[in-house]
């Protein structure tokens, strides 16, 4: 199981087997691992469009015809990592956000404690603060880049703590993330009011709108976020980050959004960074386009992200 690699195309059809991330092995020992591919299939904190939770069968599924090679980031993952697709969390879909926060922060705990990076496939936004509870009693606290169109730090839904608007909120709240070293990219759309972001300027957080982005372009974007990143960093990669153009697949989409060009460049950029764990968010199939777009994209995201950690590990 030395750098186990995905099935050759040339030795089984992409669209056989079962659908494991790039079809690559299902193994839930992870002795030696060093990045663990895990689904968690939960969207009980969704606000509008319920359906993320079958996001990580569906790029699963979109992943099979991915190569293993990064022409662009000039590395060959497998050769470098030991990856496996770890399956999902069984997170339960009924009973209170807390029951799923306690099963999600177990299972990357698992991960961590095998000495693996998690690399989760949401599932809503909301998974992201029990996956930086574990994450950060690894590590300490992170810094934290989020691309998004929503900044998520709203502290309360209804009278209740957690949603997918929510977790960032409290992971600067209770400590998991250093908030200096927290930058926001491609942020955009309506709002409540002139104090959304009165929290991000109490704590020195930094917000990249979608203007400075498409005004300045990808590389300053990139040097923008890589000056407020330094240390252990965890990477959220929310799907509505990007225009309902090319990601209509998602529960709350906002229009103005990045390219999936500008996504992919924008993830590449971070090569280099000790990536200690990463998601990627709030794909909704049932909502996709033709030829399942949005899923397409989130599985070739992943895979970037995925060459990024190879890059950081030498």
């Amino acid at each position: 199981m030395d750098h186990p690699t995905p099935r050759s195309s040339f030795r089984s059809p992409r669209f056989a087997q079962p659908p494991t991330f790039m079809r690559l092995p299902h193994r839930e020992d992870l002795t030696g691992v060093d990045v663990a591919i895990v689904g968690v299939p939960y969207d009980g904190g969704t606000s509008y469009r319920v359906g993320s939770r079958h996001g990580p069968r569906e790029i699963r599924s979109q992943s099979s015809l991915i190569r293993t090679y990064s022409y662009f980031q000039k590395v060959a993952p497998f050769d470098r990592l030991t990856v496996v697709d770890a399956g999902d969390l069984d997170v339960p879909p009924v009973g209170s956000i807390e029951q799923a926060y306690a099963a999600i922060e177990a299972g990357i705990a698992r991960i961590l404690a095998a000495g693996a990076t998690p690399m989760a496939v949401g599932g809503d936004h909301s998974i992201s603060l029990p996956i930086l509870r574990a994450v950060t009693r690894a590590h300490g606290p992170v810094g934290l880049v989020q691309f998004d169109s929503h900044i998520d730090t709203w502290p309360e839904y209804f009278g209740g703590k957690y949603f997918h608007g929510s977790p960032f909120y409290w992971a600067v709240e209770e400590g998991l993330v250093d908030p200096a070293r927290f930058v926001q990219v491609g942020i955009r759309g309506p709002g409540y009011g002139d104090d959304d972001f009165d929290f991000h300027r109490r704590r020195g957080m930094t917000v990249v709108l979608i203007d400075q982005v498409k005004a300045e372009g990808v590389d300053r974007t990139i040097e923008a976020v890589r000056r407020v990143l330094d240390g252990p960093t965890y990477v959220s990669f929310d799907i509505d980050a990007v225009d309902p153009a090319f990601a209509p697949g998602t529960g709350t989409p906002e229009v103005g959004g990045l390219t999936s060009h500008e996504a992919q460049r924008l993830v590449r950029g971070l090569g280099g960074l000790p990536i200690v764990g990463c998601d990627l968010v709030e794909v909704s199939p049932q909502y996709d386009g033709p030829g399942q777009i949005t899923a397409l994209l989130a599985a070739n995201l992943l895979f970037e992200m995925l060459c990024v950690i190879a890059r950081g590990r030498g």
